[in-house]
């Protein structure tokens, strides 16, 4: 049976890890992130990969770094691994790395490339408004996502926020890779036309702030690109409010961006630039996440309001 070195650290990893060992596959090292400070205890926290590979009882190495890093080099090529299987580990490979496996180093990346190479494809696919996105297997190289592209699997988006669909997304990518695995050498690899390809950086918390002057759309689909992490929020009486779930209300009107329009019993309307906002759950800052009918049964809220950027 193939030997497979495996790295990857988020929860979008954990299904490929699984399918690998469920399917049979000889993993002898699963690398992963080291572990990090977690929550308000700043506990250190395995990664959700580490948790995995632990229940499997499969070795786990962590280096702080894998570039000119000897030790990492000896571990990996003691292994003698045909492939690795590289799905969100975060950090990019040096040639010398990607030279050990016999066969090769495979990649699962969750877009459509050349679009959206980096750290935050599924964000960035909802925030731009395509219709649709997928993953791709692809033969690694030393750049950021470039190598050629192996199988392609594609998805509508719809109305799915980032969570649900790198949820969908991670098991359509362990699918893949072991298609991949499996059939690798009846794969003709596909050049990536540099010309079309687009960067996801990584989001950030203050990416989240919503600017009520932007179509009513945009700002739904960024509160969609920002769920659950690192969420979008607004202002209320000198209070952050969070936003999670939101719908696009078509109208018009003369009111000021980010005045509230209209209460319902299950929702807040606010003005955008075009059309308005209605909104389903938030969290008020010290309060926990709710839907709008309880956030209103607690919290005295009139027409006229504003939710404001400041």
């Amino acid at each position: 049976m193939k030997k497979i070195v495996f790295m990857g650290t988020p929860e979008i990893a954990v299904p490929s890890l699984k399918a690998l060992v469920e399917n049979g596959f000889n993993i002898p090292l699963v690398i992963t992130q080291p572990d990090k400070p977690k929550g308000r205890g700043q506990n250190m926290a395995f990664s959700p990969v580490k948790e995995c590979a632990l229940s499997y009882g499969l070795n786990v190495y962590q280096p702080e770094k894998i570039r000119n890093n000897m030790e990492a080099m000896d571990i990996i090529k003691s292994c003698q691994p045909d492939f690795f299987a590289v799905v969100a580990y975060g950090k990019i490979l040096p040639q010398e790395i990607l030279d050990i496996p016999k066969t090769a180093p495979i990649n699962v990346h969750f877009s459509l490339l050349p679009k959206y190479r980096g750290p935050a494809p599924v964000n960035w696919a909802i925030l731009n408004g395509e219709s649709e996105t997928g993953v791709n297997t692809m033969f690694m190289d030393a750049g950021m996502d470039t190598g050629d592209i192996l199988l392609t699997k594609k998805t509508p988006i719809l109305y799915k926020n980032a969570g649900e669909l790198a949820e969908e997304l991670s098991h359509t990518g362990a699918e893949l890779l072991i298609e991949t695995i499996n059939n690798f050498s009846n794969i003709t690899p596909q050049k990536q036309n540099d010309n079309d390809a687009t960067k996801a950086p990584m989001m950030n918390k203050e990416m989240g702030l919503i600017n009520w002057d932007n179509d009513a759309a945009y700002i739904e689909r960024m509160i969609r690109a920002f769920t659950p992490w690192p969420a979008s929020y607004t202002n209320l009486d000198n209070k952050k409010v969070k936003i999670f779930k939101s719908k696009v209300f078509e109208c018009s009107h003369n009111e000021k961006a980010g005045t509230i329009i209209d209460i319902t019993k299950d929702s807040i309307v606010a003005a955008c630039k075009t059309n308005a906002l209605e909104i389903y759950e938030l969290q008020l800052e010290g309060k926990k996440k709710m839907d709008t009918k309880s956030f209103l049964a607690g919290y005295k809220l009139n027409k006229g309001a504003l939710f404001y950027s400041e």
